[in-house]
C-alpha cells in the first residue's frame, strides 16, 4: 500500500492570550503503510478541549505541543487497514492521536467505541473523557450527600454540565456559574440546576451569598482565578473543593494570586486536585451508570459541531474565547 497523504493541523506559533485561527496552519504529511501490529484509521470526529491550551503553552502534564508540531487530541476513527487481528476495516475506535485526517497507530493505542453508544459524538462528550472527569471528580473526590449545596464553574461546558446533573441525581442543590443568559437559561431549564450565575452580568461573590446562604458544601472548579477565589470565601464547614481546570488562566502568561489559605482553614475544607487519567479504571462503571441515566432522561447535553478539519483552528479559538456552547467537536 502506498503512503497516505494526510492533512493535519499544526501549531504555527505560541499564541499570546486567546488563540486565533492564524496561530495554526494546515499541512500535509505522509503516513507509511501500517507495519506489524499497526492500524491505519480515518478520523471521523475530533474532540477539542480547553486543556489543549495548556499543551500549546507548554504547561500541561501531558507535555507540550511545540510550533511546527501537530496538535494532539482524542478522536473517533474508522479502521481503514489493520495488521493486527484485534481490529478489522470498518471498526469504530477511540484514539488519542492528532488533529489529522488519518491516523497511524499501534493497535494497543485503540479502544472500541461501546456498541451501546448510538450517537458516536457522545463518546467524546458526556459518555467520554469529559463525562468520566465529572463522574469521578464529583463522586469520588467531592463525595456528595443528599442536601449538599454544590457549585460548579464553567457549568455549561462538557464537564461542568455533567457535574451538575450528576449532583442532582445524588440529591444536591446545584448552582452553576456560566457566561451569558442563554447558557444560564439552559442550566436552570433542560439541565435541571437549581440556580445559575451569569458572571458577565452579576458580581459572583454577591450572587453566591444570595444563592448559597448556608455556604457551599462542594465546589467543583473548572476556571481558577477570581471565580475560584470568590467561591472559597463561601465554603461551608467541612467543604470539599475539587480542582479540575483553569480556563481563566490558560490564556495568560502570568499566574494570578491563588485563594487565601485562611478560607480553607476556616472551613476545615478538603481541597483535591483532579486528573482524569487516575480514574481510567472506573470507565466501565461510569459508562454503565451514565448510559442508564441517559436512557432515563436524566442527562442532557449540548454540542457545538464544526465541519471540516480546516475549521478546527477557528473552532478552538472560539472555545478558548468562551464563544461556544457545549462540547466542541469537529466532524471530518
Amino acid at each position: 500500500m502506498a503512503d497516505i497523504i494526510a492533512r493535519e493541523v499544526r501549531l504555527k506559533r505560541r499564541p499570546a492570550g486567546v488563540p486565533g485561527a492564524d496561530d495554526f496552519e494546515i499541512e500535509e504529511t505522509a503516513l507509511p503503510a501500517p507495519g506489524p501490529g499497526q492500524v491505519l484509521c480515518a478520523t471521523r470526529l475530533l474532540s477539542l478541549d480547553p486543556y489543549m491550551r495548556g499543551q500549546i503553552s507548554g504547561r500541561h502534564l501531558t507535555g507540550a505541543v511545540n510550533p511546527g508540531e501537530a496538535m494532539r487530541g482524542e478522536s473517533i476513527c474508522e479502521v481503514v487497514q489493520s495488521n493486527d487481528p484485534a481490529w478489522i476495516p470498518g471498526d469504530r475506535v477511540l484514539l488519542h492521536g492528532h488533529w489529522r485526517s488519518h491516523q497511524l497507530a499501534d493497535a494497543s493505542q485503540l479502544s472500541a467505541v461501546d456498541a451501546r453508544i448510538e450517537r458516536p459524538s457522545l463518546a467524546l462528550g458526556i459518555l467520554g473523557m469529559p463525562g468520566l472527569t465529572a463522574y469521578a471528580g464529583l463522586l469520588y473526590l467531592g463525595a456528595p450527600k443528599a442536601g449538599d449545596t454544590l457549585v460548579v464553574s464553567a457549568a455549561a461546558g462538557a464537564v461542568g454540565s455533567m457535574v451538575g446533573q450528576i449532583g442532582k441525581i445524588a440529591g444536591c442543590r446545584v448552582i452553576g456559574i456560566a457566561g451569558g443568559p442563554e447558557k444560564c437559561a439552559w442550566l436552570t431549564g433542560a439541565a435541571g440546576f437549581d440556580g445559575a450565575i451569569d458572571y458577565k452580568a452579576e458580581e459572583i461573590a454577591a450572587a453566591l451569598q444570595r444563592l448559597c446562604p448556608n455556604g457551599i458544601d462542594i465546589y467543583f472548579d473548572n476556571v481558577g482565578g477570581t471565580v475560584l477565589d470568590a467561591a472559597m470565601w463561601r465554603l461551608a464547614l467541612g467543604a470539599r473543593v475539587v480542582l479540575c481546570g483553569l480556563i481563566a488562566q490558560y490564556n495568560r502568561d502570568d499566574l494570578p494570586p491563588g485563594p487565601n489559605p485562611a478560607t480553607i482553614i476556616k472551613a476545615r475544607a478538603t481541597v483535591r486536585g483532579l486528573v482524569v487519567y487516575d480514574h481510567a479504571h472506573r470507565r466501565g462503571e461510569f459508562l454503565d451508570r451514565a448510559l442508564a441515566w441517559l436512557g432515563q432522561g436524566r442527562l442532557h447535553y449540548r454540542e457545538a459541531l464544526f465541519a471540516g478539519l480546516e475549521n478546527a483552528p477557528a473552532a478552538f479559538a472560539r472555545l478558548m474565547a468562551g464563544a461556544t456552547f457545549g462540547k466542541v467537536i469537529v466532524k471530518l
